[in-house]
């Protein structure tokens, strides 16, 4: 039996984004917003409590925000937490992630620790997965992210992670940090706002910027700003296709040809030259190499050189067993630091922290994936270095790293500059450009033979998709659960013809008829090909919103009221087996690649 376990979950309130309008000046308008749990916060709560009740231990729920944020605390409490903790001020108001995880690391420390750790995988309207292992390295716990299945044994925790588009199964021992994958469990919620104001007052306490110490705290305390904000405006054809099936095809074609979707090549930008001639010079711009994401990586390492030729600086490839050394180099790495293969996360920030410690480094960017976060989160905490999450665009101005990232379920995108000396981003994979390799095939190369020390023991790895394909696919097929496993084989003919790849809606992936790495949506992956397909699929918000940024929509539905066709360029009333089978040869024959 487990000793009684002193628990916490910490939530983020958060507003629904569906919701969100945005005024005249383009920022966010937050006057009667309507505002709740973050979804994935729902399964830290419902969790630790459910461990809190196993073991004879007790639930705190912590919350930073504004005065409206103690209703996510009401709430978890009348699902049953014993306690709810309120951090408040004035004082934090513009916290980025590092000051947010600084803060709510504080306030553990000053309730006096915890057994276990819950939180969230990431909020839904953000989307950087950076506060939870930036909370765990400013508290020194080890941190496992995506947890999918968890069993405790005494004060030993064995969990099967959600990445990306693997599992990983590991060991680790308490006390520990731990981030909730969606289908953990099922989810917190109390929906009825009444029983909320029924919860007793004097289970809530409150943390204020003087409680917690010595700032800065808010946006002084702060080592990234928020610049420019964009509205992304989608603008649909909203064209619905008439008559026989070869006129709604014409009609479709005649939409895509005037929205220019048939060039297919706006994704292959591959003939800019890599700059730089492999000599290590200026300050470097670091890129962390994650093991096996060979297409990401090439992406960030000529992404890399392109900021460093603006720099006057040099590439530095680093992480475990980074790979062909002269691809490497011909990608636009003038320099590559290997690790042993067997490093986790914690070992691998640990190492680059000491290598950027001793080196002058410009900037540091790596993948946006489970890994890719943990790393770069841990190594911010230590060089106090702003960190931008889920970037789709880096730049230099007047010497400085900008990057641009998606808020808000892709409606904005926000400029994030840094007021630290090293910078750093983690990056969507397929937004940027990939580049011709250049001639240059050797680059310097240092080894470092360091022991793992990390508390996390891995156990098992299993690779079940490439998301990377999804990221960078041009045309991309959505298929909903209208569409029943045993008709695939003739969704797989469109597919191949066309040249496509799947993404699928929820339901889906939940029935697992798909890979959950192939899941496109608010708790998915947001993409952004040019033509995407959607099939069988009623077109909720949930995901949709996750294929907003598409360049031309076609959606094929039995159904005229449904609601993909609000999202879509034009629509095919129809069975989508007749459709498709009809649509795809004509479509491949317009298609320029």
């Amino acid at each position: 039996m487990a000793k009684p376990l002193r628990i916490a979950a910490l939530v983020k309130q958060i507003p629904k984004i569906e919701a969100l309008t945005l005024g005249a000046d383009g920022r966010l308008q937050r006057d009667g917003l309507q505002l709740h749990m973050n979804d994935y916060c729902r399964r830290a709560v419902a969790k630790g409590h459910e461990l809190a009740q196993a073991t004879g231990g007790t639930l705190t729920v912590i919350t930073l925000g504004p005065p409206s944020a103690e209703n996510v605390l009401r709430e978890a409490i009348a699902f049953g937490a014993d306690a709810g903790v309120h951090i408040t001020d004035p004082a934090f108001a513009g916290s980025d992630t590092w000051a947010t995880a600084r803060a709510l690391a504080r306030a553990i420390e000053v309730l006096g620790g915890f057994d276990l750790v819950l939180l969230g995988r990431n909020s839904v309207d953000a989307d950087t997965g950076q506060v939870p292992p930036q909370v765990a390295q400013f508290l020194g716990l080890p941190f496992a992210t995506g947890v999918r299945e968890l069993t405790l044994t005494d004060d030993l925790l064995q969990l099967r992670l959600e990445h990306d588009d693997e599992w990983v199964d590991v060991e680790v021992a308490l006390p520990a940090m731990i981030s909730c994958a969606e289908r953990l469990c099922d989810p917190c919620k109390i929906k009825d706002p009444e029983v909320w104001a029924g919860v007793d007052g004097t289970k809530i306490s409150r943390l204020s910027a003087a409680d917690l110490g010595d700032g800065p705290w808010g946006q002084a305390g702060s080592p990234t700003r928020v610049g420019a904000v964009r509205t992304i405006e989608v603008t649909r054809a909203h064209v619905q296709a008439t008559g026989t099936l070869d006129e709604q095809i014409d009609t479709v074609l005649a939409v895509l040809r005037d929205r220019g979707a048939f060039d297919l090549r706006g994704n292959d930008q591959s003939t800019e030259l890599v700059a730089g001639d492999g000599v290590v010079r200026g300050p470097a711009v670091i890129v962390t190499v994650e093991p096996s994401r060979t297409r990401v990586t090439r992406e960030l390492v000529g992404e890399a050189a392109a900021l460093a030729a603006r720099i006057g600086g040099h590439v530095v490839a680093f992480g475990p067993a980074p790979g062909d050394e002269h691809r490497l180099a011909a990608w636009g790495a003038d320099a590559i630091v290997a690790l042993p293969a067997d490093l986790v996360e914690e070992d691998v920030a640990a190492a680059l922290t000491r290598h950027a410690s001793e080196h002058d480094v410009w900037g540091i960017v790596g993948p946006s994936t489970a890994w890719g976060r943990e790393v770069l989160s841990r190594v911010a905490c230590v060089l106090d270095a702003g960190l931008t999450g889920d970037a789709v665009d880096l730049e230099v101005r007047d010497g400085r790293l900008v990057a641009w990232k998606p808020a808000f379920g892709g409606k904005l995108v926000v400029e994030i500059l840094c007021s630290s000396p090293v910078q750093m981003a983690t990056v969507r994979a397929g937004v940027l450009r990939t580049r011709t390799p250049r001639d240059v095939t050797e680059a310097t190369l240092t080894v470092l033979d360091l022991e793992p020390t990390s508390r996390m023991r891995v156990v098992g790895k299993e690779r079940e998709d490439d998301s990377d394909e999804l990221a960078s696919a041009a045309l991309v097929i959505g298929v909903g659960q209208g569409v029943k496993p045993a008709d695939y084989p003739a969704l797989d003919a469109a597919r191949d013809t066309l040249g496509a790849v799947y993404c699928a809606t929820r339901k889906v992936t939940d029935k697992g008829w798909m890979p959950r790495a192939r899941q496109v949506g608010i708790t998915g992956h947001s993409i952004s090909p040019q033509v995407f397909i959607s099939v069988g699929s009623s077109g909720k918000f949930n995901h949709t919103v996750g294929v907003r940024s598409a360049g031309t929509i076609i959606a094929i539905n039995t159904d005229p009221d449904a609601v993909i066709f609000e999202w879509a360029d034009v629509g095919i009333v129809g069975d989508w087996q007749e459709t498709l089978a009809a649509l795809a040869p004509r479509l491949a024959e317009e298609l320029i690649r």
